[in-house]
């Protein structure tokens, strides 16, 4: 079923969980910077970069409200669809690319019980390369309605800590927030056995808005 949310609730907007280690010494910097640059020439030039650097973290680590949609499965990704592919025991894969503009919080696609959460080391290969299938990255597993559904995050060139926000055992709703990748990843989605997918390659979506399958 969908949230139920206010207006105001849907136009909120807050910073992620897992930010701060980024975050706050990146504001405090400019902050500090900002503050001596009045008194130093050298604080002045060092209080642009740190304080467009600290706007640039606060946009990429926003967490927005919204709306959830309906359907079987949806996206747990802002960024563009870079591949779908038939999988070998009948499921399909959905990969979905996020840029370093992209929000990074990721979504439940379905309702259920998260019955998995394993991190599997790796590398660091940009996300957008078929090596990639190889980088550090996290498994999730679901209890739902369709069955068991698989989820991965994978890790990118820049991106290098996939932060969980959920443990297993965990019930989650439709489009709740279940964890975050820093800097930049994919995500996959392997739709079950006879599930089409509705999305087509080079087709951006919204997590927790973008339906991935077709009734």
């Amino acid at each position: 079923m969908p949230h139920s949310q206010s207006s105001a609730q849907r136009g909120r907007v807050r910073l992620a969980r897992g930010a701060s280690p980024w975050l706050l010494p990146t504001v405090a910097t400019a902050a500090v910077s900002l503050a001596r640059s009045r008194r130093s020439g050298r604080w002045a030039a060092v209080a642009v970069p740190a304080t467009a650097l600290a706007a640039g973290m606060l946009w990429f680590f926003r967490d927005p409200e919204r709306e959830i949609a309906q359907g079987r499965v949806i996206s747990p990704a802002d960024g563009v669809v870079q591949s779908i592919m038939p999988w070998k025991d009948g499921r399909t894969r959905v990969a979905i690319f996020m840029s370093p503009l992209n929000v990074h919080v990721n979504r439940a696609p379905l309702a259920g019980t998260v019955t998995s959460v394993e991190h599997v080391p790796g590398g660091y290969v940009p996300a957008f390369n078929k090596e990639s299938e190889n980088n550090e990255r996290v498994v999730w597993h679901f209890d739902t309605e369709l069955g068991d559904i698989e989820m991965v995050q994978i890790a990118g060139a820049v991106a290098r800590r996939i932060v969980p926000y959920v443990p297993q055992g965990s019930k989650v709703e439709q489009g709740e927030r279940i964890g975050l990748i820093r800097f930049g990843s994919r995500v996959d989605v392997y739709l079950p056995a006879g599930v089409e997918a509705a999305v087509e390659v080079g087709q951006a979506t919204t997590a927790g808005v973008t339906r991935l399958d077709r009734d």
